[in-house]
């Protein structure tokens, strides 16, 4: 998959590639995947459109607020042939016209509190100012179907608040994942799986440790494997 992003901001990393495989590990148990898709701040594309390759029945669709990534986001989906249905607004205020099966996002994680790029693409990009977790939360809840399923991925150290916010805005929790960058360190991000209207128990999902002996682990080789992305930088 050929992907074009900003020189001056943003760039897609390694989270969405980890997050995609999460996706597609949990999708695994359904026989027929398909519906409405949603890409929540889909700033290049990426996300929305790995899972729309994979999964060819679901219809994308993509909300972004930055003209720039917006451009980004319809090229992309352009020349990889897959079509999306783009909302060219805040997620926040954005009024859909229709419910979604399935909503993904890498949403801004970084804590309002931490020194922020001078960047403003990269500022609402990164940090949650642009988008509390609980307005993301609440919002998804009242786009998504009923069962529908929502997968993002967040700043691990804020998981008191993720667990507390789900409950509160009736998700429940099918599956998690931590992602840690060696075997003797602390995780750094968590990948989250929650549904509505399920009753299901959490299955926690089996480390993911991204380098071991200062090389990525054969698990992150085989996720770049299938993710096949290549990236070319363009100036809009």
């Amino acid at each position: 998959m050929l992907l074009y992003q900003p020189i001056d901001g943003y760039c897609y990393n390694s989270d969405t590639h980890f997050l995609y495989n999460f996706i597609c590990e949990n999708l695994k148990i359904f026989k027929n995947v398909r519906g409405e898709l949603l890409d929540i701040g889909s700033g290049s594309g990426i996300l929305g459109l790995l899972v729309s390759r994979d999964y060819e029945k679901l219809n994308l669709n993509q909300c972004e607020i930055q003209e720039k990534f917006q451009k980004l986001t319809n090229l992309n989906s352009k020349n990889n042939k897959i079509q999306n249905n783009l909302y060219q607004d805040d997620f926040n205020s954005c009024d859909f016209d229709k419910k979604f099966d399935m909503c993904v996002s890498n949403p801004p994680f970084y804590h309002s509190d931490v020194m922020k790029s001078e960047n403003e693409n990269i500022k609402i990009a990164r940090y949650n100012d642009s988008l509390p977790l609980e307005t993301f939360i609440k919002k998804s809840y009242n786009i998504l179907s009923s069962n529908g399923k929502f997968f993002f991925c967040y700043d691990v150290k804020q998981i008191n608040d993720i667990i507390y916010l789900l409950n509160k805005h009736r998700f429940n929790i099918e599956a998690m994942q931590f992602v840690y960058p060696k075997v003797d360190k602390d995780a750094t991000l968590i990948l989250v799986y929650a549904r509505k209207n399920s009753k299901s128990k959490t299955r926690v999902l089996s480390p993911l440790i991204v380098f071991e002996n200062e090389n990525f682990s054969q698990k992150v080789e085989e996720i770049y494997k299938k993710t096949s992305t290549h990236s070319i930088k363009v100036e809009l």
